[in-house]
């Protein structure tokens, strides 16, 4: 049975979005209007390498079973929809037209699945360890997530790394880790009997008789996308450096001591948590992984480029840390860098001329 899904943000989105599509399932996009336009008009492209080929292949939208299309925020009608993918960087959900349809979205009690690296806080919520901790300072707006009931949000560790190439149009990505997003299962049978549905159904797809990387993984475990924030912590925040930015291979590889000491670190705070090892990702296998990310990160991309905000999964692990009474002077160093970083591009931003 064909599944409809609304999908906020066109860009990493869009990469589950074609996923859902291959499997049959319709998908609506949510992002600005020019965009919305350009999608309705094109379709999207998702590049991405199948196992064992050296070149790239684009798979277009409008070559796929399922129906694709691209609302504005203020258009979307919930009620069409069996599930949500949260796919905006944590920061865009304070839009006034994006929280207005996190309101609907919430008071329609439809399931969400979160792809951003900032864990909604509903989901934290969930985890008692979390539950009555102090996180909002982390949230660019908490109270964003404050209709939310805790059951019916759940986070998909986002590891497939992708970007949108800065010379192309905005309905294009382009997949440079073809990685699993990693699901935790949410509170209610009914709701994890449509994400195993779409687990299912996105591993069969085939592209000319070859299997097709970026599957959805469901666990039952809450903790199988914390092993991410090892990965965030280690790699992506520290690519934001004092001066200019850096790839995450030479954040990871600079000093490879010590980022196997963060990492550790960080996985320790998942096990207190309650993690199983299991569940975490072994630093040897991430240090490979980070040999081939040659760009920085999103979020040092972000603050290179003048943005006000970014998602601040380094303040929550720092909370998280302090609040456990297991800090770390690393971390609590990246945070003061990623704080400076972002307080000098408020000061730059400020005094320019209109």
């Amino acid at each position: 049975m064909a599944r409809n899904i609304l999908i906020l943000g066109a860009s990493y989105g869009s990469l589950l979005g074609t996923k859902l599509l291959m499997a049959g399932h319709n998908v609506s996009l949510v992002c600005r209007k020019n965009t919305a336009d350009l999608i309705n008009r094109e379709g999207t492209e998702v590049r991405i390498k199948l196992r064992d080929e050296k070149e790239h292949r684009s798979i277009f939208s409008r070559d796929l079973p399922g129906k694709l299309d691209a609302v504005t925020p203020a258009d979307v009608d919930v009620s069409r929809y069996d599930m949500v993918g949260l796919a905006m960087q944590e920061p865009q959900y304070t839009n006034h037209t994006v929280r207005v349809l996190m309101i609907k979205i919430a008071a329609a009690k439809l399931p969400c699945l979160s792809i951003m690296n900032m864990p909604p806080l509903p989901y934290l919520k969930r985890i008692p360890a979390l539950a009555g901790m102090d996180l909002e300072e982390a949230y660019t707006n908490a109270q964003v997530w404050e209709r939310f009931e805790p059951g019916l949000v759940t986070l998909c560790s986002p590891d497939p790394q992708a970007f949108r190439p800065p010379e192309e149009k905005a309905n294009v990505l382009h997949v440079g880790l073809p990685t699993n997003f990693k699901a935790s299962a949410f509170a209610d049978d009914k709701h994890n009997k449509v994400l195993r549905e779409l687990e299912a159904d996105i591993d069969a797809v085939t592209l000319d008789g070859q299997d097709v990387p970026v599957k959805l993984k469901v666990f039952d475990s809450l903790f199988v996308p914390l092993a991410k924030w090892s990965m965030l912590l280690t790699g992506n925040y520290r690519c934001i450096t004092p001066t200019e930015p850096q790839s995450i291979r030479d954040a990871v590889h600079g000093d490879l001591s010590r980022s196997q000491a963060i990492y550790d670190h960080v996985d320790g705070i998942a096990r207190k948590l309650g993690a199983d090892p299991a569940d975490q990702v072994p630093f040897a296998k991430y240090a490979k992984a980070a040999e081939s990310l040659l760009k920085p990160s999103s979020a040092a991309r972000a603050v290179a480029a003048g943005a006000p905000f970014i998602e601040r999964v380094d303040l929550l692990v720092k909370l998280i840390s302090h609040q456990l009474g297991n800090p770390s002077a690393e971390i609590d160093r990246t945070v003061e860098t990623v704080d400076q970083k972002l307080n000098e591009k408020i000061v730059q931003g400020g005094s320019g001329a209109e």
